[in-house]
């Protein structure tokens, strides 16, 4: 990963957390953003977005990488539409048949592999107490797995945690 040796890590998925998904009785809030770069305007879930989580993540004191299916695609979709820069993504490798960890999200491994002993905050919907005993016991750094309400995505208090985490340290 590039950046500061010094600075932790920030993986960061994109559905659930930046697009909120599932059944909420108020619906959903939608974004007109002027996108920039070939968004797939056919999705309309990207209206979901909410632009203003790019300030707030860049203000963070941590290093952004992608850790998201979406590959590239979140540097060409997602980036510009809330005014990220181009960020590092996480090469999943293939899946094999012993991808079966116990019960752990097919992530953690690598995450921690990528993580390379920094420190590092991992924002996603679909985290474990499996994922957070897993990485305590295979991590030498300090590591936050912070879990986001796939029916809001990221919230006020959700960057609240953050960032008091990564101060912290």
């Amino acid at each position: 990963m590039t950046g500061s040796a010094q600075r932790p890590l920030l993986f960061l998925d994109v559905d659930g957390p930046l697009i909120p998904f599932g059944s909420r009785p108020d619906g959903y809030p939608t974004y007109r953003t002027a996108p920039t770069g070939p968004v797939p305007e056919g999705n309309p879930l990207l209206a979901r977005i909410n632009p203003a989580h790019g300030p707030r993540l860049l203000a963070l004191p941590c290093d952004l990488v992608w850790a998201t299916t979406w590959m590239s695609a979140a540097n060409e979709c997602i980036a510009p539409r809330i005014g990220l820069p181009e960020l590092p993504v996480v090469a999943w490798p293939e899946p094999s048949d012993e991808d079966d960890q116990g019960g752990l999200h097919w992530k953690t491994c690598t995450l921690v592999d990528c993580a390379d002993g920094r420190p590092f905050v991992w924002v996603d919907d679909e985290l474990t107490d499996a994922d957070r005993a897993w990485v305590a016991a295979h991590h030498p750094g300090r590591a936050l797995l912070h879990r986001i309400d796939p029916r809001q995505g990221l919230t006020a208090p959700d960057f609240a945690a953050l960032d008091a985490w990564l101060r912290a340290g």
